[in-house]
């Protein structure tokens, strides 16, 4: 794992967000390869905020906000290291696409999980696409 998926896991790094594509999800895998670190079945980048949208709307044709909120309509669970997880209409073999995240630091005036530490908000499209969204206190998987 590089120092950049470490940092953005262990909640330092609140500006940026966490992509991850599945090799069959884009065209040209090895293209992104200088940007982020390759994984076993596709690739997780780590860039700014607004670098990251601009590149998660290029590299899927979707735009992540308006992603995040469909996602939000459903909740699932997204692996810790962001790439893959349960597709929550699993009947079979479901695997994840995409993933979109961010970190949002410790809200103790929030409370609630917020209250608790830092929080990785995670978006998934699963390959019977269905989008769908998990979250939890940073340290807690």
């Amino acid at each position: 794992m590089t120092a950049d998926h470490e940092a953005f896991l262990a909640g330092e790094r609140p500006d940026d967000v966490a992509i991850y594509l599945a090799a069959d999800a884009v065209d040209d895998l090895g293209r992104l390869e200088s940007y982020g670190e390759r994984v076993d079945d596709g690739i997780v980048i780590v860039v700014d905020g607004e670098r990251g949208r601009n590149a998660f709307r290029a590299a899927t044709g979707v735009d992540a906000m308006a992603f995040a909120k469909e996602a939000m309509a459903t909740q699932g669970s997204i692996d810790a290291k962001l790439t893959g997880g349960t597709c929550p209409e699993a009947d079979g073999d479901h695997e994840v696409r995409f993933v979109f995240a961010f970190a949002e630091e410790q809200n103790e005036d929030v409370g609630g999980l917020y209250g608790e530490g830092d929080v990785v908000h995670a978006y998934a499209r699963c390959d019977c696409d269905l989008a769908y969204s998990d979250k939890w206190v940073v340290g807690d998987r």
